[in-house]
């Protein structure tokens, strides 16, 4: 049967008159009495019978408008939550991100998207770049705020900020303020730096390795947070994103080494799958980030 049939039969049913039902549904009270004809007709069984004030059901309508009054709510509801997350009144988001670039890029955007959409809900995935990259591919989160290097192969990425390493020292090593050093030099000095399952660690090796270097680091830790406070204990040398420690710098607490090579540029980029369908609320949260970061889309296809 035709779904608007069942609309009007249960409109019917709870006014208990067909003129009553025609001018709540707005239109004529004969086309309300000849759907409920057809619908009878289809059914092959009478659904209502006269009352002296209207109409009352029958037994077999009684069965039916049961059952078709709470489907149609059902259906009548998932339309208004259809509409509420098209109108991102309602709605989530899955995105991943890695400590740093949670902390150093997306925080600030996330608290705008949940000002402006208070309803929809955020789940953030906190992992280092490489699993974040690992959730993408797989389909279980929407995209991702990643540092290179990563593996981006077969994913649409796009620059959103340049990010820049430093070696950070303290009082314990403070000879070696202001002078130019060798990157050979980093041997000779107790090194503390993240594990190897990051893009920051991996950047680095990556470079040093050209350099014909191999990091043998007296400390290997979880996060860059933890980095400066072993740092500021005087445990060693720490590599990190320099703002991790631009507090201390500040202060003249710690400071930067000065190579004579110093550690490249990196990058914080936003990654999504290739062609995805993503929500509503998605797409919103990705437009905002990119109508704030001009950089340039480009697509790593190799």
């Amino acid at each position: 049967m035709n779904l608007e049939y069942y609309r009007i039969f249960c409109e019917v049913a709870r006014a208990g008159s067909i003129t009553a039902a025609a001018a709540r549904l707005c239109i004529s009270q004969p086309a309300v009495s000849q759907t409920i004809k057809q619908l009878e007709e289809g059914l092959g069984s009478s659904l209502f019978v006269r009352a002296p004030k209207g109409v009352r059901l029958t037994a077999e309508g009684e069965v039916l408008f049961s059952y078709i009054d709470d489907g149609l709510g059902r259906i009548l509801a998932g339309e208004e939550a259809f509409r509420s997350m098209i109108d991102l009144e309602q709605g989530k988001v899955c995105i991943g991100a890695s400590d740093m670039t949670l902390r150093f890029y997306l925080l600030p955007y996330l608290e705008q998207f949940h000002k402006k959409y208070p309803k929809i809900k955020v789940k953030v995935s906190n992992n280092p770049t490489p699993e974040t990259i690992r959730l993408l591919k797989a389909g279980e989160i929407d995209f991702g705020a990643v540092s290179s290097p990563s593996d981006t192969k077969q994913l649409k990425i796009k620059t959103v900020r340049k990010i820049e390493d430093c070696a950070v020292a303290g009082k314990r090593f403070a000879r070696l303020k202001d002078k130019m050093l060798s990157l050979e030099e980093l041997l000779e000095l107790p090194v503390i730096c993240l594990e190897s399952n990051t893009s920051t660690r991996a950047g680095m090796d990556a470079y040093l390795k050209q350099n014909g270097i191999v990091l043998r680091p007296e400390f290997e830790l979880a996060t860059s947070d933890m980095i400066v406070q072993f740092v500021r204990r005087n445990l060693g040398v720490g590599l990190v994103m320099k703002e991790f420690a631009e507090e201390y710098i500040k202060n003249e607490e710690l400071f930067c080494l000065q190579f004579k090579n110093p550690f490249p540029f990196r990058e914080f980029f936003i990654a999504e799958r290739e062609k995805q369908v993503m929500s509503k609320a998605a797409r919103a949260l990705l437009e905002m980030l990119y109508e704030r970061n001009p950089l340039q889309t480009y697509k790593n296809m190799v």
